[in-house]
């Protein structure tokens, strides 16, 4: 039995690992949840799943929440700004699932593998933030760091068993999102009611914006530079708008390997928490008869600019890459709030790019001070705009 806390608990990954342990209690337990507040969904969740210890943000959230929880008494209820960390530091799990949003997520990321567990990681920005402080916490151990995103698990499933040196790269797949095909000019007047409808994913409004921006493929490429240990060269970037190839490994020889699936992030989430084991429930198999072409497109550089941007931040290194997800999380609020165009997010983090003065990473204080200035520097832009 392999024990869980689940960071992120109410969003869209947290509320699909439930639904894979659900399906497989008697390979997985849930003794710990975390979510930003307390609500509807939290509460029932607390009760199907009991788990002993239950983690909020908000102080008055968590005294809402042991009132609804008056009749539990076995369920203990923390508060405040590092409950998640405290959670994933102090627990008695064996795995602990990051299903957080935004750069928060380092935390308690950091916490998990400091204290010995193994790390779920669904929280994209702890590797691109602190992808130096990560790795360098599961240096001689990397089984213990297992990748949730649907692409780094597909690569991960491609390179099991094969020789490393016989390696050239590894593509990500793209579906393109909701504006595929677009020009810039149109991409200037989409909607944030239009930049919220995936075409094959169902996810949060933050990562469905960097999905219309193509941001988050930019942020993937950093990850596989960490997990895979990969010079950014060897890292390539396709549309392929069916998404069912979730990532190709190319060899020296010219031969492709790819991971192909039905669209269903349960898959890789189920593959991170039995990892090494496979399971067999939960998952629609796919029909090849079914599926008809498989489409694959070059990537529309000049129309999404948020990849290059990205691709420039991880060779940069230093504190580039925090700056230019700090930028990215304040520009995205900003236009799911009406206050500057889509194609204005990556214009905005590109300038504050420019204007960083950066620090070697030493420690997670370095990483916040840049976080810190990038917000309030993204503000001032906003602002003034």
């Amino acid at each position: 039995m392999r024990r869980l806390v689940i960071l992120g608990s109410t969003g869209s990954i947290g509320t699909q690992a439930l639904d894979v342990v659900r399906r497989n209690s008697d390979r997985l337990e849930v003794v710990g949840l975390a979510a930003a507040q307390s609500h509807e969904l939290l509460v029932g969740q607390i009760r199907e799943f009991l788990p002993p210890v239950v983690a909020v943000t908000d102080e008055r959230a968590a005294e809402e929440l042991r009132q609804a929880l008056s009749g539990l008494r076995r369920v203990e209820v923390i508060a405040g700004a590092d409950a998640a960390e405290r959670l994933a530091r102090d627990s008695d799990a064996d795995m602990v699932v990051n299903a957080m949003v935004g750069a928060v997520g380092l935390g308690p990321t950091l916490a998990t593998l400091q204290s010995g567990k193994m790390l779920a990681l669904a929280n994209k920005e702890s590797l691109i933030v602190g992808g130096e402080l990560v790795m360098d916490l599961v240096k001689g151990e990397p089984e213990r760091l297992v990748p949730v995103d649907s692409e780094h698990a597909a690569l991960a499933q491609c390179l099991r068993g094969e020789r490393r040196e016989d390696l050239r790269r590894v593509i990500i797949t793209a579906s393109g999102g909701p504006f595929r095909g677009w020009k810039r000019e149109e991409l200037a007047r989409a909607s944030a009611k239009e930049a919220l409808v995936h075409p094959t994913w169902k996810m949060g409004p933050k990562i469905t914006i960097d999905s219309a921006t193509l941001m988050n493929k930019g942020f993937e490429v950093i990850e596989a530079h960490y997990l895979f240990g990969l010079d950014y060269e060897r890292i390539s970037v396709i549309v392929h708008p069916e998404s069912l190839v979730h990532g190709i490994v190319e060899f020296l020889d010219g031969s492709l390997i790819a991971q192909v699936a039905a669209s269903d992030m349960r898959l890789p989430i189920q593959l991170a928490l039995a990892f090494p084991d496979r399971l067999r429930t939960g998952i629609r198999a796919l029909d090849l008869t079914q599926v008809g072409s498989l489409t694959f497109e070059a990537l529309d550089r000049e129309t999404f600019p948020a990849v290059d941007l990205a691709y420039r931040a991880g060779r940069l290194g230093a504190t580039f890459p925090a700056v230019m997800n700090a930028a990215n999380e304040v520009a995205v609020v900003s236009f799911l709030d009406g206050r500057i165009p889509l194609t204005a997010i990556p214009e905005i983090a590109a300038r504050v790019m420019e204007e960083h003065e950066p620090a070697k990473v030493v420690s997670l204080v370095t990483l916040e001070r840049a976080d810190a200035w990038a917000r309030g520097r993204t503000a001032e832009l906003i602002e003034s705009r």
